[in-house]
């Protein structure tokens, strides 16, 4: 049976990104836990250890609520849409693997640990974003992507509809003649 388009490079992506993931997050646990912050590019970035009981940016955080269904539901949403090929843009499967590869990734610890390892803290004198890991990094990249290679709609005319193959409707409508309604 041959495979779906785009399913190996979907898999290989997710893999990608769950590796990392762990790799950095057992190098964080081992390296950082229970010392300092370790200056990385002077006061701009740090690694920070630190636990995420909660969603992202530590929303939620110690309220018994069992996070890790997010990431089931975006998992299995995800696979569905590949497998029933409705992801035409090689962008948004880039997208959605980076999505899947962090909501994996972050799955694990949750299942493992009921929390989330985060060590990775940017910010400059008193603004600093919350502390996060490879996992967040690839979903807030695959959500950007995601966003910035959505179809572009026609205000007026096509009545929000994309052409069939993906592409803008408005692009598949200038590939046919324009005719005018006679008076």
């Amino acid at each position: 049976m041959k495979p779906r388009p785009g399913i190996p490079a979907l898999l290989a992506i997710a893999a990608a990104i769950v590796a990392a993931d762990w790799w950095t997050k057992r190098w964080a646990t081992a390296t950082l836990a229970g010392h300092q912050s370790l200056g990385v590019i002077g006061e701009f970035m740090r690694f920070t250890y630190t636990r995420n009981s909660g969603v992202a940016f530590g929303l939620g955080a110690g309220l018994p609520f069992p996070y890790y269904v997010f990431s089931i539901i975006a998992a299995v949403a995800i696979v569905y849409l590949f497998l029933r090929q409705r992801v035409p843009s090689p962008a948004r499967r880039i997208a959605l693997a980076l999505i899947l590869g962090g909501a994996l990734g972050n799955l694990v610890d949750r299942v493992r640990f009921g929390e989330v390892v985060d060590f990775i803290e940017i910010g400059w004198g008193r603004w600093h974003w919350p502390v996060f890991n490879v996992a967040d990094s690839a979903v807030s990249i695959g959500v950007v992507l995601f966003a910035i290679a959505w179809p572009k709609r026609e205000a007026a005319g096509d009545g929000g509809r994309a052409a069939p193959d993906g592409g803008d409707a408005a692009d598949a409508s200038d590939a046919a003649p324009h005719t005018s309604p006679a008076p």
